[in-house]
Order: C-alpha cells, then sequence, then structure tokens
C-alpha cells in the first residue's frame, strides 16, 4: 500500500490579503570564513538570520527550505557565497526579495603601545545583505563593526586640579562601499577617533602610555561621532555610513549616546572577495 502524499500546509492559499514583509530563521549558529588582512582568512561562528518576503495568498513559508539553502554550501560558508544564498532563497521560495544577516566576533592581535606584549581582542561584525527584484536582481551589502574604545571627558579634564574620569565606549560603525574593506580598515578608522584605544595586554609602561595618551587626547561622545564622520567623508570608497557611540559612564548612573548618519544613501551590489 502506497503511502499517502503529506499535506502542504504552507503552501495553502490565504485570504486575508495581508503580505508579509520579512519572514524566515534567526538565532541559528554556522561556522563562516572571512577575510583577515594579515592572515588571509578567519575562522568563526556567526549567528546567522535568513528572511523572505510573503505574498499575500501564501499562508506561510517553508523553514526547512532555509536551512538547506545554507547547508548547501558545506560545513562552512565564505562571505563570497552571500549573493548565491540570497538568489537561492528568492528561487526556492518564489520570493522577489531575501535577506541575511551575519553576526560574529572578529579576534585582531593588538601588540601593546610600548613593550610590544601581544594579545588578542575581540570585535563584533555585522553583514546584512538583501537582495531585491528576484534572483537577479541588485544586493544592497552593509558591513557594520562594533569597537570598544576609551574616551576621557574635556569637561573634567578642564574643571578638575588633577585628573580627569574616563570610560570604556562601544562606537557601532556601519558602512556601504563601492569596493570591499577591510574589517581592520574600519577599526583602524573608530580607534584613531577616540582618546585612546583598548588593548587585551598591557604591561605597567603600556598603562602609563594609554592613560596618558587619553589625557591628552579628550572627547567628548559628539566630538567621538564627529571625528569617525570626519574620518569617513574622506574616504571615497565609503558610500554611506551610520555611528553611533555610547559611553558606558563611570560618574553617572546613565550612558552617553550620539548618533551620526550620512545623507547619502549608496547601494553596492556584492563583489566577490
Amino acid at each position: 500500500m502506497s503511502a499517502q502524499p503529506l499535506t502542504d500546509t504552507q503552501s495553502l492559499p490565504d485570504d486575508r490579503q495581508i503580505p508579509i514583509d520579512r519572514v524566515g530563521v534567526k538565532d541559528l549558529r554556522f561556522p563562516i570564513r572571512v577575510r583577515d588582512k594579515n592572515h588571509n582568512e578567519q575562522g568563526t561562528i556567526a549567528t546567522v538570520q535568513m528572511t523572505v518576503d510573503l505574498p499575500h495568498h501564501f499562508k506561510g513559508t517553508h523553514m526547512s527550505r532555509f536551512v538547506e539553502v545554507l547547508n548547501s554550501h558545506g560545513p562552512i560558508l565564505h562571505v563570497r557565497n552571500i549573493r548565491e544564498i540570497l538568489v537561492q532563497l528568492t528561487e526556492c521560495l518564489e520570493s522577489d526579495q531575501a535577506h541575511v544577516d551575519f553576526e560574529f566576533p572578529y579576534f585582531m592581535e593588538k601588540a601593546a603601545p610600548v613593550t610590544g606584549a601581544i594579545g588578542l581582542l575581540d570585535y563584533t561584525v555585522r553583514f546584512n545583505a538583501t537582495l531585491s527584484g528576484g534572483p537577479k536582481g541588485q544586493v544592497d551589502f552593509i558591513v557594520t563593526v562594533i569597537v570598544p574604545v576609551t574616551t576621557l571627558c574635556p569637561c573634567s579634564k578642564a574643571i578638575s586640579a588633577s585628573g580627569a574620569h574616563n570610560q570604556r565606549g562601544h562606537v557601532t560603525f556601519a558602512v556601504r562601499c563601492a569596493k570591499p574593506m577591510w574589517i581592520e580598515e574600519m577599526v583602524r578608522l573608530v580607534e584613531d577617533s577616540a582618546s585612546s584605544e583598548l588593548y587585551s595586554l598591557l604591561k605597567r609602561p603600556d598603562e602609563k602610555f594609554v592613560t596618558e595618551q587619553a589625557y591628552a587626547n579628550p572627547v567628548f561622545v559628539e566630538d567621538l561621532v564627529r571625528n569617525v564622520s570626519a574620518r569617513a567623508e574622506r574616504d571615497e570608497n565609503i558610500l554611506w555610513y551610520r555611528i553611533e557611540a555610547e559611553n558606558f559612564e563611570s560618574i553617572h548612573n546613565h550612558n552617553a549616546y550620539a548618533l551620526i548618519e550620512s545623507r547619502a544613501s549608496g547601494m553596492n551590489d556584492i563583489k566577490p572577495s
């Protein structure tokens, strides 16, 4: 006796006439490989979100197909496969738009400023890509880095007989670029805009240097986003940017925050890198 076909509930019609902007899977962890300026490639683990638009006449989408598409590229994904993944999603799920988001830790070796002691510092990186217009459409690709920095308060320095309060902060820097930009270059642009960069390993001579460097370069959270913006404006490769800075205040029970977003909204298609 032959088995009866199983009902495909997701493909049943829906009479509410309401399309869904994004539907899919999120918080899926997957190994990926990304470009590393000093070591060619770096392996890491990404948290993945994959979605498509759902036309109003479909009751649901086939969630298993998202994972099938991702797994079809092997046990380790490379960023150059992102466009292909987006195309596959639109084809498999009969959609006009597909979106993928990858968030992962990225590690960089940093030498302490005086002793040269080597340590690894981690940064959070995000790749957000959207394919619009079906398989032959254009891909909008945004790279985001979250960079920890030190800031020292200019006001505190100006009014204090000795010392000034400082704090650690995070700068979230997102860009669209004409051609691929190294993660390391984005990190450096942000770190050069702060009072001091952070290190994972500091000896006493290094700590003295970093403390004095921060004292010599005080910045408000407003200065920080403006410094990053000024550097981004000088880079012809950057078509669009968004900068958020948040200082974890050391003498207040609140955080300081600032944001700048460029007026240009340049879009670019993914290029293999």
